[in-house]
Order: structure tokens, then C-alpha cells, then sequence
């Protein structure tokens, strides 16, 4: 394989740009294992006080994930997610005003390989989800376990990180006087694995979760659909039935977190590695559905109101596809 690599004179500021999504990759992908193994290292070294003062801490602090998080709004405006921003570039794009004292659910699509539109939109203000939404306070759900890791569930939840559990998505749509956004990867960490360039298969029909606490608490729909998010990353074929997939299915019935064989282009140069490739993320929110508040939906209801937002979503696409270089034959397939 013919290796092409960057040339020397790229300019700084593309240099930070690369740096920026690097240590986001890293944060992703080693970040926990690392705070983990600090922690462990700690507690058999000669500051083992520390360790056990900060266990003390993790007990008493255990239900915040679950409840509303705790964010800081330092570490969402640091200067590395403008970076982060500018690399692709990310661009969060509003179609219509939303009222701040309603709770809302937003439904993001697609996941994506590392979700990095739902990250960048979301957990940081790079793109100016304030300024757009102003009175909103966005929350990315994100599975349970990766909050019982030390520490590393302190840096996430900073960025507006909470659980995914039922309880944490309940607490955030029920708060009086609104104002709370749970934003929610649809698909889940199985559409990662389809995640790759030109597809547009998502995994919808059978995702009612979020319908059902929708309307329990009257919690508007949003369906938000990020342009390019597959576009980021390769990824080895892995057809259903085929044993890498069979495979990867398995680990993730037994790990609760999906396995994508992923690979785009690295550091200094273009043909291999773990970095995502420059390809530009529009992240489009939609028109919120308005829902009836039924403390016990039937399933007729559930049913009904997720007719609507997948009608919805498939609207939002078809509108705005033209626009970030779609053709007009490439259509979303629910499954």
C-alpha cells in the first residue's frame, strides 16, 4: 500500500485542528482505561488516602449521572473544541425557534462511528447551541457504564454528559418550568456498525423507548439528522450474518457496547490510522412534534406518535439533502 503523507507546510492553525480531534479520538477510545488504571495506581501507592477520600466522593456523587449531570460551562467553551469545530467543519443549523419553557427529546441521527456531530453540537459550545437555542440546556445521553469509571465520569459529565437510563431521561423531560434538551443517538451503539460513507440505514422501527417517555411527561420531539456524520470513517464490511458481524453482535451482547472496525487516515499522513477524514458535518434540527402529556400511553398511542416522527425525520432529510450535496435518489431506510 502506497503510503501518502501531509506536507510540511501545512499551516499551524490545520495543525491545532488535527490536535484538537486527536486528543478528542484519545478521549474516546483510552481516556477511561487510563483514568481507571491512575485510579488503581493510586490506591496501591503511597497515596492511598487520596484514593479512598475520592471513593468516598464517587459514593455519595453515584446518582448524579442520573440526574441532570454536572456540567461546566469552562470546559465546554475551551478553545480545543473551536479547533475540533473548524476540522471538519461542524455547523449546527436551526430551522425554527424552540420554547425554552417546554422540555424537549431531541432524536439525533445518524449514530455515527463516535457520534461526533452529536459531541461537538451538544457537549461543547463551539457551535453555539446557546446563542441558537438561548434558555436550553442540551444533555447527550451516554450508557451507564461509562459513569462507574473514576474520574473519567467527572471530565464527561462536565461536557453535559448524563446516563442513559430510563430514571436519567425521566428526571431531565420531567423538570417544571422546562428549559432541558435530551438529546438521544437513536440507533444506539448497533447503528455504529453500519456506520459508514453514503449509508443512510437507520435503526428506528423499533426504538419506541423514547416515544413512550415522551408522552408520559409531554416532552416534545425533536428529530435532528447530522449530514456527513457517516462520511468520517471507513469501515471493514461486515454484512449481517457474515462472521466479523456475528462476532461483533456477540461482544456486544456481552460488553453492552458495540465494536466498529473503523479506520480513515492518521496524524502526518492520509492513508491509514484512527483520525476521522476533513469531511463537513451539518447537523440539522428539526421542527419539534407537539405531544400530549398521557401519564400511561397504550400502545396504540406509542404506536401513532412514532408513525409521526419517523415521517417527520424522513421530511427533515428530504428537505435539507439538496442542500449538503445528496442526490435526489438517496433516501433514509428505517429498519
Amino acid at each position: 500500500m502506497k503510503i501518502e503523507f501531509a506536507p510540511l507546510n501545512i499551516p499551524l492553525r490545520r495543525r491545532l485542528q488535527t490536535a484538537a480531534v486527536l486528543q478528542w479520538i484519545f478521549s474516546f477510545l483510552a481516556l477511561a482505561q487510563c483514568c481507571l488504571a491512575g485510579f488503581v495506581l493510586l490506591a496501591l501507592s503511597d497515596w492511598w488516602l487520596l484514593a479512598l477520600l475520592y471513593a468516598g466522593w464517587l459514593w455519595l456523587d453515584w446518582d448524579t449521572p442520573t440526574s441532570g449531570g454536572r456540567r461546566s460551562g469552562w470546559i465546554r467553551s475551551w478553545m480545543v473544541w473551536e479547533y475540533f469545530r473548524d476540522y471538519f467543519p461542524l455547523r449546527l443549523i436551526k430551522t425554527v425557534d424552540l420554547d425554552p419553557k417546554k422540555n424537549y427529546i431531541f432524536g439525533f441521527h445518524p449514530h455515527g462511528v463516535l457520534v461526533a456531530g452529536a459531541f461537538g453540537n451538544f457537549c461543547t459550545e463551539a457551535t453555539g447551541f446557546s446563542r441558537l437555542f438561548p434558555g436550553l440546556t442540551p444533555h447527550l445521553l451516554m450508557l451507564p457504564f461509562w459513569f462507574r469509571v473514576p474520574l473519567f465520569r467527572d471530565y464527561i459529565m462536565s461536557g453535559g454528559l448524563v446516563s442513559s437510563c430510563k430514571s436519567s431521561l425521566s428526571y431531565l423531560v420531567s423538570r417544571p418550568g422546562g428549559g432541558n434538551v435530551a438529546v438521544i443517538a437513536v440507533g444506539g451503539a448497533p447503528e455504529s456498525l453500519d456506520a459508514r460513507p453514503g449509508a443512510l440505514t437507520l435503526q428506528v422501527r423499533n426504538r419506541k423507548g423514547f416515544i413512550k417517555l415522551a408522552l408520559k411527561h409531554g416532552a416534545q420531539l425533536v428529530p435532528v439528522f447530522s449530514f456527513g456524520e457517516n462520511e468520517l470513517f471507513d469501515q471493514m464490511e461486515n454484512p449481517t450474518g457474515s462472521p466479523l458481524r456475528r462476532l461483533q453482535n456477540r461482544l456486544q451482547c456481552i460488553m453492552g457496547v458495540a465494536l466498529p472496525l473503523f479506520h480513515a487516515r492518521g496524524v502526518f499522513q492520509y492513508s491509514f490510522g484512527l483520525i476521522p477524514y476533513r469531511k463537513s458535518i451539518h447537523t440539522v434540527v428539526g421542527k419539534p412534534i407537539p405531544v400530549t402529556q398521557t401519564p400511561s400511553p397504550s400502545r396504540d398511542d406509542i404506536e401513532s406518535l412514532h408513525k409521526v416522527y419517523m415521517q417527520s425525520l424522513t421530511d427533515l432529510f428530504e428537505e435539507h439533502k439538496h442542500t449538503y450535496g445528496l442526490d435526489e435518489h438517496q433516501h433514509l431506510t428505517f429498519i
